[in-house]
């Protein structure tokens, strides 16, 4: 076993020294029911927050359902510097990202799993006419950052918060309720 293996290895198995606080800390259960739509939103989904740094004090992941309707599509968006994982609980939806000057369609079934970059434009679309598409988000930051985009195609600048490169404000993003504005 190389050394870096072993100093990994000793990390896991040795929590950092804080005393009691970490080796004896909570583990929190969050219900379906007490879901959350007091997140980011982008028009054509809901988005359910489960665990962030909000709901019970994460500070490296952000995890929550989205819901698509049927034939319902998403607006574009990005979710900024944050990794993104979904597995798809149900339904079939379709992420779509631009390649070029392509769109590319990714179909997918109950139990896949789709990988989001950062700052990748994308959407999901539902193209069930009478079901319902559910997925479960993990991203790796505690809160949910959502930048909603003009297109797949905007320019960088347009997904960057106000602070980098003069891009427009990150809070433009829909309301928790859905609405468009």
């Amino acid at each position: 076993m190389s050394e870096e293996s072993r100093q990994n290895t000793d990390r896991a198995e040795h929590p950092p020294s804080h005393g009691d606080r970490v080796w004896h800390g909570r583990l929190e259960h969050v219900r379906a029911a007490d879901l959350t739509s007091d997140t980011r939103q982008t028009s054509g989904m809901r988005r359910f927050e489960a665990i962030s740094g909000k709901t019970v004090g994460s500070r490296k992941i952000w995890m929550g359902e989205t819901h698509v309707g049927p034939a319902t599509n998403s607006g574009d968006h990005h979710h900024g510097e944050a990794e993104t994982a979904i597995y798809v609980v149900s339904g079939h939806p379709s992420f779509v990202f631009a390649d070029g000057d392509e769109e590319v369609r990714i179909d997918t079934g109950p139990g896949d799993y789709i990988f989001v970059p950062p700052y990748v434009p994308h959407r999901e679309e539902n193209p069930s006419p009478d079901e319902e598409a559910v997925v479960v988000i993990g991203r790796s930051t505690q809160e949910g950052i959502v930048v909603n985009l003009p297109s797949l195609w905007a320019a960088p600048e347009d997904g960057l918060p106000a602070d980098a490169a003069g891009g427009p404000d990150p809070d433009g993003a829909a309301p928790a309720d859905g609405a468009a504005r």
